[in-house]
């Protein structure tokens, strides 16, 4: 009988096949212990000399790591084993040796295991992030099917920015000038203006030189959308589907969290309604606590985590100054120095998480800020047109996706959350 290490729990006291690769391994005496995964999980597989027989028990001390195999043997139950599970071997297959593996389980450099990225990705911590951003996708996918949006894909090559092109990658579309996405955003409000609650899953491209723990150059982002919904309607959505994506992983992933330690009391308290502060009240929580930030500055990592520390919960930050948030953003109607925008930051230091707000729905209006922001009518005339042609009141916002996903895992790092990280000096593998 054919299975895979996640199935085994349905064939307990029975023989079983598994193709997997080797991890790890240990003898004590007249048993092999053999640390087994194949990409759904991990098990360890004992070998008794005196019930396989001199030639297998020969051959199972003697396997290299990540060498390929076939493995039988019987289902055990194991309360000590992380999986619940461990495999009684009673064969041994050998697909295809592996020699010279170069991440041995002592320890490596960060630079080094990222030049072997490829084969850092088996080892147990990282086959645990990855599980646990599949599992963030697939409820990200879950929740908005639920609530009534349609999954819209932007273009990733593009004429014109969402923010400006200070931070664009260009290049050359044929004879025209192009750049690489920053944000789904303005078609992502077109979409809306045609399907009432859209959203977008994809790759953004960031040119800044940045060296931060919280920084990729190429990223993944969830970018709703939504007709008829003002800046207060936005926040609710946003809370509910934090807390849904981050009680499916408690639900889902314990093994995985277990295998990252990660401290889950934390993340059981997210869920929703989250504390909201409004900037002014930001500026001057941080100025009690000694930080040099003036009315008007933006917000950098050390001001975050200060305001993150004072919650248990992702905490959102509203009403930032119009002069630092982007032109699309519609004016508080009382009061015009400040926009309907939030941030969501995330608890223990991971910072923000979540960029939204109301957009402007007005033509006047949004010509007004193309001119203060020097916008090319040319490139956005089809955005004007959503002002023109039958505006609504809409918002949206945008998830990191990396950036979540450091924050649930507790990892030092974001390049630890994507396959194949971009940073800004590696292009490589």
């Amino acid at each position: 009988m054919k299975t895979t290490i996640a199935e085994v729990g349905k064939y307990v006291g029975q023989s079983v096949t598994i193709g997997c690769w080797l991890a790890n391994k240990r003898s004590s005496g007249k048993i092999a212990f053999l640390q087994l995964r194949d990409g759904t999980g991990f098990i360890q597989g004992v070998v008794v000399k005196a019930e396989v027989g001199e030639e297998i028990f020969k051959l199972s001390k003697e396997l290299t790591q990540e060498s390929s195999l076939f493995v039988t043997g019987v289902v055990r139950e194991d309360d000590r084993a992380p999986s619940g599970y461990e495999l009684t071997v009673e064969s041994v297959e050998i697909i295809h040796e592996a020699k010279d593996y170069p991440i041995t389980p002592k320890e490596h450099g960060t630079e080094f295991l990222m030049d072997h990225r490829h084969l850092w990705l088996r080892s147990k911590r990282q086959h645990a992030v990855m599980k646990v951003r599949n599992e963030i996708i697939r409820a990200t996918y879950e929740f908005f099917n639920e609530q009534g949006f349609v999954k819209v894909d932007p273009p990733i090559l593009t004429g014109s920015s969402a923010e400006g092109t200070t931070n664009l990658f260009h290049t050359k579309y044929f004879d025209e000038d192009a750049f690489l996405s920053q944000s789904g955003q303005l078609y992502m409000e077109a979409a809306a203006m045609a399907l009432g609650k859209v959203f977008s899953f994809g790759p953004t491209f960031r040119a800044e030189k940045s060296k931060t723990r919280r920084h990729l150059i190429e990223f993944w982002m969830i970018e709703p959308e939504m007709a008829f919904m003002d800046h207060e309607d936005s926040l609710k959505i946003q809370e509910e589907y934090v807390s849904f994506i981050v009680q499916s992983v408690l639900r889902n992933c314990k093994q995985e969290l277990a295998a990252l330690e990660r401290d889950t009391t934390k993340l059981e308290n997210v869920i929703a309604p989250f504390p909201r502060i409004t900037y002014d009240e930001a500026v001057e929580m941080l100025q009690k606590d000694g930080h040099e930030i003036e009315w008007g500055e933006d917000f950098g990592a050390p001001h975050e985590t200060a305001i993150a520390e004072k919650f248990d919960k992702p905490v959102f930050i509203t009403h930032y100054p119009a002069e630092i948030k982007a032109f699309y953003m519609k004016p508080d109607p009382e009061r015009a120095d400040v926009v309907l925008c939030a941030d969501l930051i995330a608890p223990e230091g991971y910072g923000e998480i979540i960029g939204g707000s109301q957009r402007i729905d007005d033509e006047e209006l949004m010509k007004q800020r193309f001119d203060e922001h020097n916008l090319s009518l040319d490139s956005y005339q089809w955005y004007l047109d959503l002002q023109k042609y039958g505006s609504v009141p809409h918002s949206g916002f945008g998830l990191g996706l990396e950036r979540t996903v450091g924050w649930v895992c507790g990892t030092e790092h974001v390049r630890e959350t994507i396959p194949f990280p971009r940073l800004l000096n590696r292009l490589y593998p």
